[in-house]
């Protein structure tokens, strides 16, 4: 379910290399685990969003310097059928051995930027799902399928036309029900 490689490993590795810094430092400053930073940078593990989320604070750096590696200035325009590679997140996949949310950005290598937009196909839910939380807030919009949302102890379905606005700090969960669907997401994660 991976036919492209992902990208986000090397770019971990050379931000904490760049800083001099073990994996065991990175492990402190981020709170993530050594073994679990260590797979993500061998490419051994797909990453879910709250551990990217939690290495980018640690590394100092905002969402998007993981997600791209150039930058510009003024606007950044995204053409239909032109939003690039997608990214691959384990979101439902426990084992973080395959993509279950492929993201695709909609400001790539725009600089400065406080929301993360994307586009994302939503995959359902394989077995039981675990909670994550970061700090930000979450806005998504369902334009096809159906997909549902854990947020703490509340569930909440959403179909075609329906949204939601959410505060990421509370455990929360995404998947598709009744096979694939696509969202727009906007992440605010703050630096």
């Amino acid at each position: 379910m991976n036919p492209e490689p992902n990208l986000i490993g090397p770019r971990i590795r050379q931000l904490r290399e760049h800083r001099e810094w073990s994996v065991e430092a990175l492990a402190r400053q981020s709170g993530c685990s050594p073994e679990m930073i260590a797979a993500l940078e061998a490419g051994d593990l797909v990453p879910s969003l709250t551990p990217l989320l939690r290495l980018a604070r640690g590394l100092g750096v905002r969402l998007g310097t993981l997600l791209d590696d150039q930058s510009q200035d003024g606007p950044a325009i995204v053409r239909r059928g032109d939003a690039g590679a997608a990214i691959h997140f384990s979101g439902n996949d426990p084992s973080r051995k395959r993509s279950t949310l492929d993201f695709h950005p909609l400001a790539p290598r725009k600089a400065a930027r406080n929301m993360e937009p994307f586009l994302i196909d939503v995959h359902p839910a394989q077995g039981e799902v675990a909670l994550n939380d970061h700090e930000g807030e979450e806005f998504i919009f369902v334009l096809s399928g159906r997909i549902e949302i854990r947020y703490g102890k509340d569930t909440h379905q959403l179909a075609a036309g329906d949204s939601i606005y959410y505060e990421s700090a509370v455990p929360h969960h995404v998947h598709a029900l009744d096979g694939d669907a696509r969202i727009l997401a906007v992440v605010y994660a703050p630096a």
